[in-house]
């Protein structure tokens, strides 16, 4: 798949909330993840790994008011989104959130992903 494939693909699986899909479909199996610095995950490795922390995630997540992310903007083999999610988790209630989602694409898969946001 080109750049332009993968991110449409990703784009539609997050807005159906197949989350664990896209990892399995659209992600290499040496994936790099990055989140902000001093964040839980901030660098995770390996395709399960960050399976894992999306699982760990949506386990965190009490109920989800509102999601939603953009088309994506695809330049060479690179494409960014932005997500916003106004969610209620278990641990810390209710807290909105705006992302900026940036991702690198080597033979049709995703080989590395970071994520931008504001630590609340």
């Amino acid at each position: 798949m080109k750049t332009q494939e993968v991110a449409d693909k990703l784009v539609q699986l997050c807005r159906e909330g197949k989350h664990e899909q896209a990892i399995d479909e659209l992600y290499a199996d040496n994936v790099t993840s990055k989140e902000p610095k001093g964040s839980p995950m901030e660098f995770t490795e390996g395709k399960e790994a960050v399976k894992n922390k999306t699982v760990q995630w949506e386990q965190s997540v009490k109920e989800i008011h509102s999601a939603s992310c953009s088309d994506p903007i695809v330049a060479d083999n690179h494409f960014a989104m932005v997500m916003d999610i106004d969610a209620t988790y278990k641990e810390h209630g209710r807290m909105s959130m705006s992302e900026i989602c940036v991702y690198e694409v080597k033979d049709g898969k995703i080989v590395a992903d970071e994520f931008f946001y504001r630590m609340s």
